[in-house]
């Protein structure tokens, strides 16, 4: 099924129950999930903000960079999932720092052996400190490593159509292309790129990286992508517990408008309303 079909057409995705559209949950590897949005947990001041950015976002899934978190490796630091519970949220231990396929499986498999045998990550291998942007070479190979390894992969990638067809056809549970550069807050800088890449996806499409505020994510939800993951959008926010709020609403609308299916695009006005019938002196 596409991930960019139109809603009238995606019958695998939507119910409908009168005129009102009723959505599918986002299902990632076999499991259903009724949030669209996915949070980081890095760049708070503290983990007590760190935990209510989570909870005002309504988010399920939060994802760990485990070689900047302490999730159990060091016991004499405080532990994030002393706050952020994994029989609560599900826990997506990340790649990130990683700037070859090596040190990536490496840390994916750390991460496994931390969460008592836990497969689902999210891998990232970036190629320079600049731009963050990812090494695509390092990521195809780290991902057909961990995929023959027993994980399911979340990938992050470029906005590249053909790469993100070969990561999915390679085993990878749902791509992740960026819309702008990791922190930027640039916003959807790809709307094209990422169209193509939805057009036939038979996997979850998650916009990854470059998100600013509300408007973006509904931007990206639009388009038809499945959902969003961010971080320093919420973090860096002056207020991260409203921001996080602000962006579970920007998601949820920007889901139900595309569901909804815009009105087509005209070049020149249509009153709202008809004038046929009208009485004229």
């Amino acid at each position: 099924m596409s991930n960019h079909l139109e809603p009238a057409q995606a019958s695998g995705d939507v119910r409908t129950l009168g005129s009102i559209p009723s959505d599918a949950p986002l299902t990632i590897a076999g499991v259903e999930y009724t949030s669209r949005l996915l949070v980081g947990t890095g760049k708070y001041r503290d983990l007590q903000e760190t935990r209510l950015a989570i909870e005002a976002s309504g988010a399920q899934i939060v994802t760990v960079a485990v070689r900047r978190t302490n999730i159990g490796q060091n016991p004499d630091e405080p532990n994030l999932l002393e706050v952020i519970s994994p029989e609560k949220y599900t826990i997506l231990p990340n790649t990130a720092g990683c700037y070859t396929a090596e040190d990536a499986v490496r840390t994916c498999r750390l991460a496994r052996e931390l969460l008592d045998g836990h497969s689902l990550v999210k891998l990232e291998v970036l190629g320079d400190q600049k731009t963050l942007y990812p090494n695509v070479v390092h990521t195809l190979k780290a991902a057909e490593i961990l995929v023959a390894d027993g994980f399911q992969v979340m990938v992050y990638t470029s906005d590249d159509p053909l790469i993100a067809k070969e990561l999915e056809q390679m085993g990878c549970v749902a791509v992740m292309p960026l819309a702008a550069p990791i922190g930027s807050g640039l916003g959807i800088r790809n709307p094209y790129n990422l169209m193509l890449i939805l057009e036939d996806a038979k996997v979850p499409i998650i916009v990854d990286a470059g998100v600013g505020t509300a408007s973006d994510a509904a931007i990206a939800m639009e388009l038809g992508c499945q959902g969003i993951l961010m971080n320093t959008a919420i973090a860096k926010a002056r207020n991260p517990v409203l921001m996080a709020s602000a962006m579970r609403k920007g998601v949820e609308a920007g889901r139900e408008a595309f569901l909804a299916g815009r009105m087509a695009r005209k070049r020149y006005a249509s009153a709202s309303s008809p004038i046929d019938g009208l009485f004229f002196s």
